[in-house]
Parts: C-alpha cells; structure tokens; sequence
C-alpha cells in the first residue's frame, strides 16, 4: 500500500534525530556548581497541569495534516480494486480520561483513555471487471474511532534549554467503524473497504497524531523557556537560564537547573561555586524555585550600572519624611537645614554610590549600600543652594514574602554609619542635633520609604510578565546560608495554554 506524504515523514523523522543529536548538551563533571537557579515540580503540580493534556491532544487531532490514502488489492471475480481516501478530517472529538506517571530516570508517561473522534472524507474507488468492465465512484465516508494512547515524554538538553521528546507514542484502537454516505448498516460496499484500508488507516492515524503531538511538545517546551526568559527580563537586564546540567525526573518530581547569570551590556558574569544540591528542597508544595545569592548580587550590580538605584522626593514627600514627629528640636533642625525655604522649593535625591552587597541568611536578606543624600533648595529669585550632603553606609535586614498578589517587604533592624557629612548650617559639623535627627529620620522613615516604593515597582514589574494570573496558594520565601527558595502551590490559568495554542496553531 501507497500513501501520499510517506517520503515527507520519514524524511521528518530523520531531520528530528539529527536536530537531537547535534542539539546535545555538554556539562562538567559537577554540574551543581555553576547552579543559579533551580526549579522543581512534584507530583501534584504534574497531576494538575496534566487536566490542560486534554487540549493538547485536541489540537493534535485538530492540526494533524492526514495524507490521502491509497491502497488497491486484487479480488476474484471482480479483478482490480482501487481506492483513495481524500480531505481526511477529525470531527467531535471527546477524551474520557488523562492520567500521568512520573517514571525514575525515564520519562513522564501520560495514558489517555478512550479518546473518540469521527474522522470525515471522500473515497474513490475503482476496480476493472473480468470482462473489461470499468467502475469508478466517489461517495462520503465517516469512520467512528475510540483510541488510547500511550505517552512517553523524555526531557533532555537542547541548545542548552529544556527540549521534550514524545516521539515514544503509541495508539491503540478498541474501535474503527466505517461508514459509507451516511448508511450505518452494514453493506457488501463498506464490508470491502473496512477490510482493504483498515490497517492502512490505523497506521497513518498513529503516524500523524504521533508527530503532531511531538511537535506540540516541542513547541510547549519553547513556549515555557520562552516565558520564562521573559520574566527574568526588563529591558536591558536578563538571566541566562539556559541550562547547568540534564533535567530530571524522579518518582515524584522533575527538576532542572540553570546557570542564571546576569546579561547586561558589557557587564560580565561568572559563577561556579554553587551550594545547590537537590536535598536543599522537599516534595510538599507544588513549585519550588532556588535562587542563589550570587544572582542577587550581581542583579543589584546591574541595576546600579543601569542607574535605577536613584530617587528624588520633593513636595508633600519630604515634608512628610521631615516632619515625622512634632518637636521642637525637630523644627529647629528642619528651619536650619531648609532655611525657612518651602518644601515646594526643595529638593532630595538620593542614590547608590556602589554595587550595593546582598548576602542571604536564615533571618533574612541582608542589604549594604553606600548611599548618597543630597538636598538643595530653590529660594525665589535666588539660584539653586546645595545645603545638605552626606554619605553612609547603610546595613539593613529585609524579610519578603508575597500576599493577595503583592509583594511585601518587611525592613528589620538597621545600621547607619555616615561617611561624608557636609550641612550649610553646621560647616563645623559639631552640631550633634542635625545629625542625629538625620540618623533617626533615615532609620524611622527614610529606609521604611525607599522600600515602600520598591514593594509596588517590582509587584507591577511581575504582573507585567504574568504572575498575577495564576492563583498562588500559601507561598513562602524562606532565606538560608547563601540561597533563597521560594516554595507555593498554584492553580494554572486555562486560558493561558489555549490562548497559546489558538495563537500558534
């Protein structure tokens, strides 16, 4: 038997073993090392994503391109009998069942149950007589199936990223009825041909929803790592997350483990001393993420490269900042710093002369960072005046954690240590009133401000990307000796998958 497309898949299956063996991938001997960024999924998260197979399979079906088919056998009597199966399409597809089964250092094993579709078309059919006679015709055809299928889904590198295999797919049909315009009893006609094409069509239904659906993974995978490279991207600032050594499957999760490290312009780089190791996370929440604090750091790094570590309050913020208590030291220090000048008049900026120095511990994120506080005021009809600059290095512990879609940063104790000090009213700078009413505004007020302005930025900046359209249950950060990991359970957004496949396909 002959069947158009038959030279197009094989040479498709040989490109697909090619691609993955040219694709692999090369680690070191302790992969580990050069760890950035971990990911884990256990079980359940695989269980619930598995309720979205349902849509990948339909479009499978829906987008698989069925060649004719054509076959011809000799009968007695009758001589010659051809036949051709045009404009082959599936039609009410349902699935009953999806189950999926995370096999140890093997693959993920999906079994989809009584999958039923009619598949619609035109058969030609022709033979030639003992006698010379000649019959062709043409009639519409409708053939009722319930298949299952197996699944085998092997993760592996490819140009350095997390690649799916499905190409280890197996249909079994329970059911193949054909038939013949729309006639449901049985008949010489649809006897003949259920005979003649039965095997033919099991074959080339198996062939092309197989590949489709290796296809389709393929694409979800480059889908993930695709939003995923997204989310740890803003404008100039991006994660390498290509990977650090071959993902894994165990029984009850699946891990990978990329390099994560900062892309910014020129800015270079380098990490190989990772504390990763997959015991450092348990299996009782759905998703985890492992971060290492080299990531943090140089993240800080390129921010304060890309000049966003920088701040100017004015106005009604910093009268506020100023006026955090009523006292009258507190008026006699504003009035000789400001001058008698309107806040409305004044201005502060405030900035990171340095790399700012992350370290990550059980009680929290540390932050240091020399930071530069210059204020000026613009007296009417005067030129602008610089009447206070300092310089201090500031050491505060921060605890995060991420509620009702935002994230929430909580400053803990704080320490200050002033480096330059320079105030009009106090050139000697002797005054100790200015300058401990200074400390305590920055400990009190300054610090709990800057923060309060990073908490709604980076919660804008991740629902830019998507976050908040997936319902994250009980998420916690937990900071440890040189990592941080992020632990949650989540609910996937329908729409995502499907807006996703409408799109592509």
């Amino acid at each position: 038997m002959l069947w158009a497309g038959r030279m197009k898949l094989g040479t498709f299956g040989i490109l697909l073993v090619f691609v993955h063996a040219s694709g692999a991938c090369e680690f070191g001997p302790f992969p580990y090392s050069v760890t950035g960024i971990a990911c884990r999924m256990t079980k359940p998260a695989a269980l619930l994503l598995n309720q979205e197979t349902a849509q990948v399979i339909q479009a499978a079906f829906r987008n698989a391109k069925f060649p004719n088919i054509t076959g011809e056998r000799s009968m007695r009597l009758l001589g010659k009998v051809a036949y051709w199966l045009t404009n082959i399409q599936v039609n009410d597809l349902s699935i009953e069942q999806s189950e999926v089964e995370l096999k140890e250092n093997d693959a993920i094993h999906i079994a989809i149950k009584n999958v039923t579709a009619v598949f619609k078309g035109t058969l030609t059919y022709g033979y030639a007589g003992a006698w010379f006679l000649q019959l062709f015709h043409s009639v519409d055809f409708e053939i009722d199936s319930s298949i299952d299928l197996q699944i085998n889904i092997k993760l592996m590198c490819q140009k350095d990223q997390v690649a799916a295999d499905a190409s280890d797919c197996y249909l079994t049909f329970h059911k193949l009825t054909l038939h013949l315009q729309g006639d449901k009893e049985p008949g010489w006609l649809k006897q003949l041909f259920t005979d003649f094409i039965s095997f033919t069509l099991k074959f080339v239904l198996k062939s092309e929803v197989c590949n489709e659906i290796n296809f389709l993974a393929q694409l979800l995978a480059n889908f993930v790592h695709d939003l995923a490279a997204n989310f740890v991207q803003d404008e100039d600032i991006r994660l390498d997350i290509s990977l650090a050594s071959v993902p894994l499957i165990k029984a009850n999760y699946l891990e990978s483990h990329h390099k994560g490290l900062v892309l910014y312009k020129n800015y270079s780089d380098v990490f190989s001393d990772s504390v990763f190791s997959p015991v450092l996370l348990t299996e009782s929440r759905m998703l985890y993420f492992w971060l290492s604090e080299h990531i943090l750091n140089s993240l800080a790094s390129a921010a304060f490269l890309d000049k966003r570590l920088a701040l100017t309050i004015r106005g009604e913020e910093l009268q506020a900042l100023f006026e955090m208590e009523d006292t009258e030291t507190q008026r006699k220090v504003v009035q000789m710093i400001f001058q008698g000048t309107s806040y409305n008049d004044s201005v502060a900026k405030v900035w990171s002369i340095a790399h700012p120095q992350i370290s990550l511990h059980p009680e929290g994120t540390v932050v240091k960072s020399l930071v530069a506080v210059e204020i000026s005021i613009f007296p009417p009809g005067e030129e602008s005046l610089m009447v206070l600059y300092m310089e201090k290095e500031i050491t505060v512990t921060i605890q995060a954690a991420y509620v009702e879609k935002k994230l929430i940063l909580h400053p803990l104790d704080s320490r200050i240590e002033f480096k330059v000090f320079k105030c009009t009213a106090d050139p000697s700078g002797n005054d100790p009133s200015i300058r401990n009413f200074l400390q305590t505004m920055i400990s009190a007020v300054g610090i709990p401000e800057v923060i309060s302005r990073i908490e709604p930025a980076l919660t804008a900046l991740m629902n830019s990307k998507g976050l908040n359209l997936f319902e994250i249950r009980n998420p916690e950060i937990i900071t440890r000796k040189g990592y941080i990991i992020v632990q949650l359970d989540f609910s996937f957004p329908n729409h995502l998958l499907l807006d996703f496949l409408e799109k592509t396909l």
